[in-house]
């Protein structure tokens, strides 16, 4: 077993979730679960097939979003794994949609952070062991800390 290290590549402030999921219509299914979540939110998505012709599927309403979903999943080339990639929404807004998808297995990961995806690689292919999102904590937050986090989910909407 070979263990590699695979980084998302996307725009500095642009938010990704990374997941599993088990089935051919995968792809289609999570297309409408953002939609009907999120009417107005930009999004790819890509969907490893792993049996078969061995595809990635792809959909979404915006064919960069959608290009760039393509080129991560098959950078990732993990079978059943899929991404998208959003922008007008946070993942927040559309991750119990995207969970309550009947095939989707599990998530790895939500996040606009610089994103590593660890791979182990056998001869029967490659699957994901974990995510490393962003950085290691420098601290433990202070009042002043606590009061610019409450402001800034005020800012985008999240708080009274």
């Amino acid at each position: 077993m070979n263990l590699t290290l695979v980084t998302v590549e996307k725009p500095a402030d642009m938010n990704f979730v990374l997941g599993q999921a088990h089935f051919i219509k995968t792809v289609d299914d999570i297309y409408e679960a953002i939609v009907q979540a999120n009417p107005g939110m930009k999004f790819g998505v890509a969907f490893c097939e792993a049996s078969g012709p061995a595809l990635v599927r792809s959909a979404g309403n915006d064919p960069a979003l959608v290009a760039l979903a393509r080129k991560n999943a098959l950078a990732i080339g993990a079978g059943h794994s899929f991404i998208i990639f959003l922008q007008g929404g946070f993942p927040v807004n559309i991750l119990n949609a995207v969970k309550s998808v009947t095939e989707v297995c599990s998530l790895f990961c939500a996040t606009s952070n610089p994103a590593q995806v660890i791979m182990a690689e056998t001869d029967q292919g490659r699957g994901i062991l974990g995510v490393v999102d962003g950085g290691t904590p420098k601290g433990i937050e202070t009042e002043a800390d606590v009061r610019v986090r409450r402001e800034f989910l005020r800012t985008i909407g999240y708080k009274l």
